[in-house]
């Protein structure tokens, strides 16, 4: 298989690229480096990508409609007649980035999936595969999260943009025949994560010997879920190609925020001081995922507790920083 895949020197997209390359393969991939944060990161995940020879990379924005083209060219002149799929995962990320930088999110995750959508169509792509995310449920109190959920009323302007391209890859699907599966990602974690996410901000801290801030008081619960897990869902969703799916990619199983600070304080060794802190604006207090369908539809199921990633993300982080 033939994938074009955006953002792939992201912390998602680098896995998801690793995976493919790993069964032979080819995949061609589109990033920008933007600097959200540190372009070094994304730059060391690229530099293990571009050793191996059925990688190559399009270093580009998404809204450079001009490259955009170019990468969807490539990606079909180059198939000889086998499958073709992109695999979008490029965007601007975060909940509260996102309220600082409106525009940004309307020009990228909007603006920007159209003109994927628009390619796929116009070059008869076999199948788009696209980041959701679980901030589409926004505040919800439902015990477990499920596609069936309305998703009516968001607390980002984040939330808002992914609940956008669901519904305008649903239209690309009725409209043109387009099959478009959609994965609503729940707070991923693992080596070469993003600087932006808690696990990384926890345990840099604390390793430095700094006070951590635990928002929401520490009463918060997240669906925490490893990114093997995540990227062998991506690759399940790739290859089944469903006509039209929305589903959850999640761990599948709810942790407490202080259980998953005490676990990064017992893989780094020491108790950190902590400054509590009350909600931050668009944060949500629960997030817990219904598998059901992802199950069902992908043949998913999630194998990494917190007790096991978050140790090997500690490794990780000791090991890339030299610490």
């Amino acid at each position: 298989m033939r994938t074009l895949l955006t953002g792939s020197a992201g912390f998602i997209g680098f896995h998801v690229a690793k995976a493919l390359l790993d069964r032979g393969d080819e995949v061609i991939g589109y990033d920008s480096f933007n600097r959200y944060y540190d372009p070094a990161l994304k730059e060391s995940r690229n530099a293990i990508l571009e050793e191996r020879p059925n990688f190559r990379l399009v270093r580009a924005d998404i809204g450079d409609r001009d490259a955009l083209e170019a990468a969807f060219d490539a990606l079909v002149q180059g198939a000889d007649g086998g499958e073709i799929r992109v695999c979008h995962l490029a965007a601007q990320a975060g909940v509260r980035h996102s309220i600082a930088h409106p525009d940004a999110f309307v020009r990228d995750n909007v603006q920007g999936f159209t003109h994927v959508l628009e390619l796929c169509r116009d070059r008869e792509v076999g199948g788009l595969i696209y980041a959701s995310s679980s901030s589409v449920y926004g505040n919800s109190a439902r015990e477990r999260l499920s596609e069936t959920d309305s998703t009516s009323a968001q607390c980002s302007l984040y939330g808002a943009t992914k609940k956008m391209n669901e519904l305008m890859a649903s239209v690309y699907n009725h409209l043109y025949g387009l099959r478009v599966t959609g994965l609503r990602f729940f707070t991923v974690y693992g080596p070469w994560g993003r600087p932006d996410m808690a696990l990384f901000l926890f345990t840099g801290a604390l390793l430095r010997g700094e006070a951590i801030r635990v928002f929401g008081h520490g009463r918060m619960h997240r669906d925490f879920t490893y990114i093997d897990d995540i990227a062998a869902g991506v690759v399940s969703a790739i290859d089944r190609n469903h006509e039209l799916l929305v589903c959850n990619l999640a761990a599948g199983r709810t942790e407490e925020l202080m259980a998953f600070i005490r676990q990064i304080e017992s893989s780094c060794g020491r108790e950190a001081e902590k400054e509590f802190l009350p909600m931050q604006p668009g944060d949500v207090v629960r997030t817990a995922a219904d598998l059901t369908t992802a199950r069902e539809s992908l043949g998913y199921e999630p194998t990494t507790t917190i007790d096991v990633g978050i140790p090997r993300f500690v490794d990780w982080y000791r090991e890339y920083y030299g610490l």
